[in-house]
């Protein structure tokens, strides 16, 4: 049985210590880096064959497998820097935090960058400032984001500091900050560009209130700026989201008549995603066959996003034609390509030919990444094929693949969904025995309280106590658990009791 042999293998691999995943191996999206071997061509002297040392691996190779959140870069670029022939340029870093910040690791972009500062590598000006601070604000909040603008010199208070301060209220959704902010960046004769306005459009977006959008845009040109591509898609977006298709098209036509403007890819998915939300099928085909002429046929990620939106349309062949197109034309492959082909396969209910694309990810290069098998394991639950999600686990920690709290838990709440605790308990438990601080991974709260409610009920205290040990990792002590814990404590006391009485009955008997 499946389930049986799951957990067998399960608790084996537990117990053998490598339940905890490698460094570095949980969220890394980059193939794996290669060595290549070259072998020198026969010298003008000699007609034998000399064979080079392999070449060793760049900084940016050695980082970008390390992707997961709790991997500390730092100790990596010194060891890296500590080999003969490796020397470390800042401007090499500069681009390592670039990248990381692109590839959303804040955490890891802002570690690599106060190092930088710490050992004087590189000497930050304002927009290095700038950079420091926005990643503060997305590590650490933004008190400790003011905290830092307020120490700077006032040399060093330029726009690109307060631009950055700005983007963390408005990314926060603060918009008495955001709005006070403003007010003293125009002030200081710091708005100057679309960048702040792009920011409150932003914010009002965000919350819902896209009314106020084209007033924004409106006040930017009447102070003499330009709006670029992002302004004019945030309006024109703020139209779509009120299905006012008269005010989103007459803002690309005034988009495709100004002369500084070259409307790109991204406008015209903009444009897509609003017709599809308003079922106008022919309206956002047409818009997504202008996105595709604009596309630069390497970049992966167009592919993607347009794939999705074909996906949204369930047009099948599209999303077949795109990823044949994106195969051939994109050197690279990554693992987020994969994700996206196999979410729009499942949502196109094409469940064998996803399963058929994770085996062709396997065969890949790529990081191993649960991220991609994942998403099966999602569609799986989604359609009731738990125990394909369990093959699935069990196929993986044959391969020696323990899979992670992530994976376990998305077949743990299938189980909970349809009643079976029993399940839902177990697959739980190994969600945890594998758990990781800052994996991104929280136990569902309601799925733990039905699973604390039957443990106190039915379970022995061992179990509890188990359990309770392991979820505390994860979730502070509460009711709970200590719930949990005197119920079944309770329940033992009396079967001893009841255990007592029966004997002395006997006894009493036979005496």
């Amino acid at each position: 049985m499946v389930s049986s042999s799951l957990f067998a293998a399960g608790r084996r691999l537990l117990r053998l210590g490598i339940g905890r995943l490698p460094r570095g191996h949980a969220h890394s999206h980059e193939p794996t880096p290669r060595v290549l071997h070259l072998r020198a061509a026969s010298s003008s002297r000699s007609n034998s064959a000399e064979s080079r040392p392999a070449r060793p691996p760049s900084l940016q190779s050695t980082l970008w497998p390390l992707g997961h959140p709790s991997t500390l870069l730092v100790p990596e670029i010194e060891r890296w820097a500590d080999k003969p022939g490796n020397r470390l340029r800042p401007v090499e870093l500069e681009r390592i935090v670039k990248e990381l910040r692109k590839r959303r690791r804040h955490r890891q972009a802002l570690e690599v960058s106060e190092w930088m500062s710490a050992k004087g590598l590189v000497k930050f000006l304002p927009k290095d400032h700038a950079v420091h601070l926005d990643l503060i604000g997305q590590v650490h909040g933004v008190g400790a984001a003011e905290a830092y603008f307020n120490k700077l010199a006032d040399k060093d208070k330029t726009e690109k500091p307060y631009g950055a301060l700005l983007n963390c209220y408005t990314r926060e959704l603060l918009v008495d900050k955001s709005l006070a902010h403003f007010q003293k960046m125009k002030e200081l004769g710091f708005v100057f560009s679309s960048l702040p306005y792009n920011n409150l459009m932003g914010l009002y977006t965000n919350l819902g209130q896209h009314e106020k959008v084209p007033s924004v845009i409106a006040e930017m040109k009447s102070n003499g700026i330009v709006p670029d591509n992002f302004s004019y898609r945030i309006c024109i977006n703020s139209y779509g989201a009120r299905a006012d298709f008269f005010g989103m098209e007459n803002t690309l036509e005034e988009m495709e008549c100004e002369p500084q403007i070259v409307v790109d890819w991204n406008t015209y998915a903009v444009l897509a995603n609003n017709y599809i939300k308003g079922n106008l099928r022919d309206k956002a085909i047409s818009a997504l066959q202008k996105a595709e002429a604009k596309i630069d046929i390497k970049d992966s990620d167009t592919y993607n996003h347009l794939m999705s939106l074909y996906g949204q349309l369930g047009d099948k062949s599209e999303v077949k034609r795109l990823w044949a197109l994106q195969m051939s034309n994109c050197k690279r492959h990554i693992n987020k390509d994969y994700t996206t082909m196999l979410a729009m396969l499942l949502k196109l209910d094409e469940i064998e030919e996803a399963e058929a694309l994770l085996k062709e990810w396997e065969s890949s290069e790529n990081a191993f990444d649960f991220h991609v098998p994942n998403v099966l394991l999602t569609g799986y639950r989604q359609k009731d094929l738990l125990d394909k999600a369990e093959a699935l686990l069990d196929d993986f920690l044959k391969k020696g693949k323990m899979p992670t709290s992530t994976s376990w838990a998305i077949v743990a709440i299938g189980y909970a969904e349809k009643g079976d605790v029993a399940k839902a308990y177990e697959l739980t438990k190994n969600a945890l025995c594998v758990y990781a601080p800052n994996s991104g991974w929280i136990p569902r709260p309601a799925m733990i309280e039905m699973i604390l409610k039957y443990l106190g009920d039915e379970c022995n205290l061992k179990d509890v106590e188990t359990f309770v040990h392991l979820l505390q990792a994860a979730v502070p002590m509460n009711s709970d658990m200590t719930d949990a814990l005197a119920r079944a404590r309770m329940r033992e006391e009396k079967k001893v009791e009841d255990t007592g009485k029966e004997s002395l009955g006997s006894s009493k008997a036979s005496g």
